[in-house]
């Protein structure tokens, strides 16, 4: 029936690695199990042998002893192959592990790539330079401003400080000649035209004239 309307059953799920690891180590365990027995068993006998007397009731002793003995090795041998199995398998499943984590890094950088040429494709290099080139005249001309702005006026740039000195004697020796020719009170040739811009007329000396006429 099964072959002409085929099986209604699920289908038995894939063996893994980490199922037949499993499995091994179950059956491990069980081995170790027996062995312990044994183990207690031999421990039993020696403890007898020990105090026995060599005769046909310690020989028997003994032949039961080695016959346990021989069954531990045989489990120990089972033992040590299932351990290897399952070592290969472990080994198995780490390769399987970093292929996955691979082929996740190897799609993460696909991805990556892919969105980075989508950005990159929306940028004009052109554009940026120009806008770089932009940048650097405007830069120039603020430069210009401020050197303008800085100017200074009327001001030489190197001055002499022999002829700063020569020149401050005259205008002494010239105050000390106004003094002699007109008196204390006379205002020294180079500061009779100094007058400010807010008075209208020039003061009159009329009155002091006068005065020290009187």
């Amino acid at each position: 029936m099964n072959r002409l309307f085929g099986s209604s059953g699920a289908k038995a799920p894939k063996p893994t690695l980490n199922g037949a690891i499993s499995n091994i180590d179950t059956r491990i365990s069980s081995i170790d199990v027996k062995l312990a027995s044994l183990n207690a068993e031999l421990t039993g006998y020696q403890t007898k042998l020990s105090k026995m007397r060599d005769g046909p009731g310690k020989t028997a002793i003994k032949q039961k002893a080695l016959k346990v003995l021989q069954r531990r090795k045989q489990y120990e041998a089972q033992r040590d192959q299932l351990q290897s199995q399952v070592w290969n398998m472990e080994q198995a499943q780490t390769m399987q592990d970093n292929l996955k984590n691979t082929m996740v890094t190897i799609d993460a950088l696909k991805s990556t790539n892919k969105a980075l040429r989508k950005e990159y494709g929306k940028v004009d290099i052109d554009k940026i330079e120009r806008l770089q080139d932009e940048m650097a005249d405007l830069l120039d001309v603020g430069n210009e401003i401020q050197e303008s702005l800085a100017r200074s006026y009327d001001v030489p740039e190197d001055v002499d400080e022999a002829e700063l000195d020569a020149e401050l004697e005259a205008l002494g020796q010239e105050v000390e000649f106004e003094r002699e020719m007109g008196g204390s009170e006379a205002l020294p040739s180079f500061m009779q035209d100094e007058v400010p811009d807010f008075i209208d007329e020039a003061p009159s000396t009329a009155g002091k004239v006068k005065e020290a006429a009187g």
